[in-house]
């Protein structure tokens, strides 16, 4: 039976990923109204508009693995929902291009260290057989803010008359005042405590806290003998390492050459491509989010039972069929609806796949010791490929008249993947931190 206090805390801490699913989609409803008061067009618009948050992002992803070390886990989050508050206040009261830039990006440095700090601390305070649904309550948190953030855009254009890309923006305030608060009360991870801080007291009462019967002289042998074994070499970028460093690599690579962040960043526009009015695109951002909240859901369900390399298998398939449908349906100029439904079924494979995993499979393979730097090699890749997509996305759906070559691009690279889980990705499931570090370095 799972511990209620771990699950509560798993929630508190996964509530970073609403604010970075929010933070990321709500861009997709407000673009367009912005480049129209400013007037950006182009590379600048793409690139001060559009990714601007997504480089803050990669800098957060980079860095973020100092402070999570460093501050510890838990005043890491705490830091990173003021980042989140601060930005959303700034971009929904920005007066020029710049400065709202300037907010966006703290806001991506924002998203970035989340994904470091908030899988690495519900991995280090989950049990072993919960720990894959745990950590992908974050990836439910994302996708549920991707649901909201949808919904708010629709709401927010369908009500409010002027500056409507404002309160669009300007609302994720008030979900970042509530973490705020509630991550005050979540306590320190243990294996932080113990092996970084080497503070055994602390360790001991946060253990307590979890299980009053808990045998913390146990967990900490365990703690100590894995520790020991992975110092004979402490230094990450060592041939000790490669296996490791690679697998969170291809896994964060073949994440974004899926082409997700390309799509949900301009739903909107390829919608529009495709035959939708204003409205039906809104409504079908709506659609995306439902489904995609749906299947992720299931993969938490999937996830510690049938593993993180079954998902893969699904997930890589899903994205085949369907980003080879979106090609041909925009090669042969299908109605609109077809390229909605496809657009789904891509959704759905995502989130059952990679959506599931990544976060959890990047927070496992590492040990204590390199687990934040190991989150961060993963995220910085993610996020630099996010924004690097992010930015030729725009430009390259302005200059084909039909954009079938960019699915068809994103179809094969998502072969390659089906192709590197078969060869190199290992199982996770049900394996203890400790346990999978002595596996995976030996």
């Amino acid at each position: 039976m799972m511990n209620k206090k771990i699950l509560y805390w798993s929630i508190v801490v996964a509530l970073a990923g609403f604010l970075f699913g929010f933070d990321t989609i709500v861009i997709s409803g407000a673009e367009q109204d912005i480049q129209e008061v400013w007037g950006t067009e182009g590379f600048f618009h793409s690139f001060f508009i559009m990714s601007m948050a997504l480089w803050g992002t990669v800098i957060g992803a980079m860095f973020g693995g100092i402070p999570t070390d460093k501050l510890g886990r838990k005043k890491t989050l705490f830091i990173i929902g003021v980042l989140y508050l601060f930005s959303a206040l700034g971009s929904g009261l920005a007066m020029d291009p710049y400065s709202f830039s300037f907010f966006r990006f703290i806001g991506g440095i924002g998203v970035g260290a989340s994904t470091i700090a908030a899988p690495i601390y519900v991995a280090e305070i989950a049990p072993a057989k919960f720990r894959g649904r745990l950590v992908a309550i974050y990836q439910f948190n994302i996708v549920f803010g991707i649901l909201i953030a949808f919904v708010s855009n629709l709401l927010i254009n369908s009500y409010v008359e002027h500056n409507a890309w404002r309160w669009m923006l300007g609302i994720e305030a008030l979900p970042a005042l509530i973490y705020v608060i509630l991550v005050i009360g979540v306590p320190q991870s243990p294996r932080w405590l113990y092996l970084i801080k080497k503070n055994k007291e602390k360790a001991k009462t946060v253990l307590k806290q979890i299980d009053a019967h808990t045998n913390c002289e146990a967990i900490f042998n365990e703690m100590k003998q894995a520790s020991s074994t992975q110092s004979m070499n402490n230094k990450v970028w060592s041939k000790r390492y490669t296996r490791v460093i690679l697998l969170v690599f291809f896994i964060a690579f073949f994440n974004q050459l899926s082409g997700i962040n390309a799509f949900l960043y301009y739903a909107n526009r390829i919608f529009e491509r495709a035959g939708l009015s204003e409205n039906a695109s809104f409504l079908s951002g709506i659609g995306v989010g439902i489904v995609n909240l749906i299947f992720t859901l299931l993969g938490m369900v999937l996830i510690d039972k049938m593993g993180r390399k079954f998902l893969m298998y699904i997930g890589s398939l899903g994205y085949i069929i369907s980003l080879a449908l979106v090609s041909c349906a925009f090669a042969f100029e299908w109605q609109g609806v077809f390229v909605s439904i496809f657009l789904f079924v891509f959704i759905a494979a995502h989130a059952i796949g990679q959506g599931a995993v990544i976060w959890v499979f990047i927070s496992e393979v590492f040990p204590t010791q390199h687990r934040a730097i190991g989150q961060a090699i993963g995220t910085s890749t993610h996020w630099v490929l996010a924004a690097l997509i992010t930015l030729f996305t725009g430009p390259l759906l302005a200059m084909f008249e039909n954009p079938y070559p960019v699915f068809l691009f994103f179809t094969l690279m998502m072969v390659i993947q089906l192709i590197w889980v078969f060869k190199f990705m290992p199982e996770t499931k049900g394996k203890s931190l400790e346990d999978l570090s002595e596996e995976l370095l030996d």
